[in-house]
């Protein structure tokens, strides 16, 4: 099996040399953008297996690669941040990032959240045994990781699928934040709760024909979660 490669796209060469150095200690296969423009080249010559991408670049922001990656695919995306930040944070997870790192970060902090989406966008999820999930005009289809709604097609990013099938499986259960961070994010490090509310609110504008009044993923007020079948 291939070594999986990561696009390290950061104009800190500080920054880029050392994650580059951690994650092929960690056996993956690295290339190096020092700009906006330069990760654009990069991945006109084919997608890698995941993108760590900063934010505040020049040429190009993180945030423009990264509306042109979720234009295009579902290649996954771990943000650099700065905690100032914030807001383009959100955006940058409204748009379909995967996952956030704070600067400063620990080397070993950032491939161990590499370790952690790469498990999530090439398995476990769903097992292909499973059967997919029909409620009305929605259908969940788990060995394909496709969404249909009356028939249309729906892009998911690979944390919207995994989110979506925990709370489908369990149908009027109701979920907190953290019991969806535990079961869908699965990281011991902390991830902000903020993460699950963006991801359900990107859910709800591709599968509900409302969003503003969603019929099936319903928030139980001071509580959390649940999907109504």
């Amino acid at each position: 099996m291939n070594e999986p490669t990561i696009l390290v796209v950061d104009d800190e060469p500080s920054i880029s040399e050392v994650v580059s150095i951690y994650l092929r200690r960690a056996g993956y296969q690295v290339t190096v953008a020092r700009d906006g423009q330069e990760a654009l080249d990069a991945l006109e010559k084919g997608p890698p297996d995941l993108v760590i991408l900063d934010l505040m670049l020049p040429e190009v922001d993180g945030l423009e690669i990264t509306r042109r990656l979720r234009a295009e695919g579902d290649t996954p995306i771990i943000m650099l941040t700065a905690r100032r930040e914030e807001a383009d944070r959100i955006a940058g997870l409204e748009m379909g990032a995967d996952d956030y790192v704070v600067k400063p970060f620990s080397p070993q902090e950032l491939v161990s959240r590499v370790k952690a989406v790469l498990r999530r966008t090439r398995g476990p999820g769903p097992t292909g045994a499973e059967r997919p999930l029909v409620f009305d005009d929605l259908c969940i289809d788990p060995k394909t990781r496709l969404v249909e709604v009356a028939g249309d097609e729906k892009s998911l990013t690979a944390k919207e699928f995994d989110l979506l099938w925990v709370l489908a499986r369990h149908p009027r259960q109701v979920f907190n934040r953290d019991q969806l961070l535990d079961l869908v994010w699965g990281l011991t490090e902390y991830v902000d709760p903020s993460t699950v509310t963006v991801h359900v609110r990107r859910l709800r504008e591709k599968i509900e024909t409302d969003p503003s009044h969603p019929h099936h993923i319903q928030t139980v007020w001071g509580v959390g979660y649940k999907f109504e079948p």
